[in-house]
């Protein structure tokens, strides 16, 4: 199995780099990427991890591009880590990210409920990691405000919710070329959930953009067949995973959604293409 769409608690994960890779070999995954969201801070524990257990682990990232005021998720695959301009761009990602995550807090004191992110947010600068909205809903937890992060996004934190804020950032044509500059593929997340038109992703391969994850655990089958026939016709590459948090609100498990050999086995030769 190849899951390619995994996270840890480096960014809005549950699980820890290596008790993440220890489920992925319980459940057979032979190849996985792990694509926190704007960070790289577990690639190499991820790494290590997968060789004690025969994995082969790739790179990855998640980066929240944003386009007329919504998030437009970005997967990079087979980059270096520690490209310079890369890191730069990150940084920049995460400080946004908090600055976010305060006015959202600012915004829950306004309507009555009152929470405590300072110490994960010092954390997360310590450690070159990644917060955002659910940090903010296990607040609301911990504060006795809601009971889940399903109930906290879909009551309070989602679009169009009393405490949402929308977010700043880089549009998709920038994060296509911050990870191209470190050597790595880039693809569109999910595009089932985040609705952009097939116009639009059209001019975003015209940009660059390398691949669409068509196989996602958001997608139903029709969905599935509709952005494969769009691979197929624009000629691009195919990605895919499961999208693990971790969440017991969501019920399901690393290698839950797999990548087909065959496209696995593309996606990889343009990797070495590129690199080479």
């Amino acid at each position: 199995m190849v899951d390619l769409h995994l996270h840890t608690t480096a960014s809005d994960g549950r699980l820890a780099a290596a008790a993440l890779v220890d489920l992925a070999a319980a459940n057979g995954v032979s190849v996985l990427a792990v694509t926190d969201h704007d960070t790289v801070e577990s690639c190499r524990e991820v790494a290590d991890a997968a060789r004690r257990h025969g994995i082969e682990a790739v790179p990855g990232i998640e980066i929240t591009a944003v386009e007329t005021g919504r998030d437009v998720h970005m997967l990079g695959y087979f980059f270096d880590v520690d490209h310079r301009e890369l890191q730069d761009f990150l940084t920049v990602q995460r400080k946004t990210r908090i600055r976010r995550v305060e006015r959202i807090v600012r915004r829950l004191g306004e309507l009555g409920m009152p929470v405590d992110v300072a110490p994960v947010t010092a954390a997360a600068v310590a450690r070159g990691r990644s917060i955002g909205r659910p940090q903010v809903a296990d607040a609301m937890i911990a504060a006795g405000h809601v009971a889940s992060r399903r109930e906290a996004f879909e009551r309070w934190l989602g679009a169009g919710r009393p405490a949402f804020i929308a977010r700043d950032g880089a549009a998709p044509e920038v994060v296509i070329g911050i990870v191209h500059a470190a050597g790595g593929l880039v693809s569109l997340a999910h595009p089932g959930r985040t609705g952009l038109s097939d116009r639009r992703i059209e001019e975003l391969l015209a940009a660059g953009l390398d691949a669409i994850e068509v196989y996602h655990s958001d997608h139903a089958a029709e969905t599935v067949a509709q952005y494969a026939a769009l691979a197929d016709r624009c000629g691009c590459l195919r990605t895919g995973g499961s999208d693990f948090h971790g969440d017991p609100a969501y019920p399901l498990t690393v290698g839950s959604v797999s990548l087909p050999t065959e496209h696995w086995i593309s996606l990889r030769d343009a990797s070495h293409q590129r690199r080479h």
